[in-house]
């Protein structure tokens, strides 16, 4: 039986991996990877008041987390709309997710391929 796989890519705000990893264990997924990024979005640069009156423009790049996750096909739609649902603050900074094809899962240690291997 060939079981069609996907990775999830979800990034967003330090703050906000806790949630993603509730999320996760609620949803019985085996593993995350997660690790800092830096990036940019389609925000504008808002100048803030840093100190005595002196307005600087925000940092381009802010630091987020990018958390990796490869789930059966039919996992994918429960995870992300519970994602959306609780994630969501309705500012640019929430985040992204995206959502690709696996072709092959392979577990080194048990030899074992496809969904079983995740």
């Amino acid at each position: 039986m060939n079981v069609s796989m996907k990775k999830i890519d979800v990034i967003i705000a330090h703050e906000r991996l806790i949630e993603i990893n509730e999320i996760i264990h609620k949803h019985k997924v085996g593993g995350v990877t997660f690790y800092n990024i830096k990036g940019r979005g389609r925000s504008n640069l808002e100048p803030v008041d840093s100190n005595k009156g002196i307005l600087r423009p925000t940092p381009e790049f802010q630091t987020r987390i990018k958390c990796e996750m490869i789930v059966p096909e039919h996992m994918v739609r429960s995870i992300v709309d519970e994602i959306l649902k609780v994630i969501n603050r309705g500012s640019a900074p929430d985040g992204k997710i995206f959502v690709y094809e696996v072709v092959e899962a392979h577990d080194i240690r048990t030899k074992v391929s496809g969904e079983i291997a995740l």
